[in-house]
């Protein structure tokens, strides 16, 4: 998994808990819960875009040939009601204020009001876990680069690249 190193992990946590209302305690409490999981809000220094697993993947894979470092990036192997979920939801982070003007469908969007569950750098957490862990600086991924690469990887989804 690229980017789970301890110094990156480290970093990740600094700008993670940046956003909590007291990040020493959250740190704290997020290194000693069991399942390594923390509550943050979204909005402040970033929300997260959520896409379906179907898109999710080829869309990180075509924003991997766009760019040399999107922004983090959660994955969601956990059950469904048919079993384990072969292709994951993925949460993108992105600029805070996206997800008031982002409309994609089968997307979510969680900005300003929201708060999402996230699993401790480099651990996993149920079926939650880190694809793109947050590199410390604020990286986020464009959201113009992000709906570009929607857009081709339903295009290949659908046998329509390049027409």
């Amino acid at each position: 998994m690229k980017g789970t190193g301890g110094r990156m992990a480290g970093a990740a946590v600094d700008w993670l808990v940046s956003v909590a209302p007291d990040p020493d305690d959250w740190r704290r409490r997020w290194e000693s819960h069991p399942r390594g999981l923390a509550l943050l809000p979204t909005g402040r220094h970033w929300d997260v875009l959520v896409l379906p697993g179907e898109i999710a993947g080829p869309t990180l894979d075509v924003l991997r040939r766009l760019t040399d470092r999107p922004g983090p990036v959660l994955a969601d192997f956990g059950p469904t009601p048919h079993g384990r979920n072969p292709a994951p939801r993925m949460g993108f982070f992105v600029p805070p204020g996206t997800s008031e003007c982002w409309v994609g469908t089968g997307t979510h969007a969680a900005g300003a009001g929201a708060w999402v569950v996230l699993p401790y750098p480099g651990r996993t957490a149920g079926g939650v876990r880190w694809l793109l862990l947050p590199d410390g600086s604020g990286t986020l991924t464009d959201p113009a680069l992000l709906e570009l690469s929607m857009h081709e990887a339903a295009a290949v989804a659908a046998g329509t690249e390049g027409e």
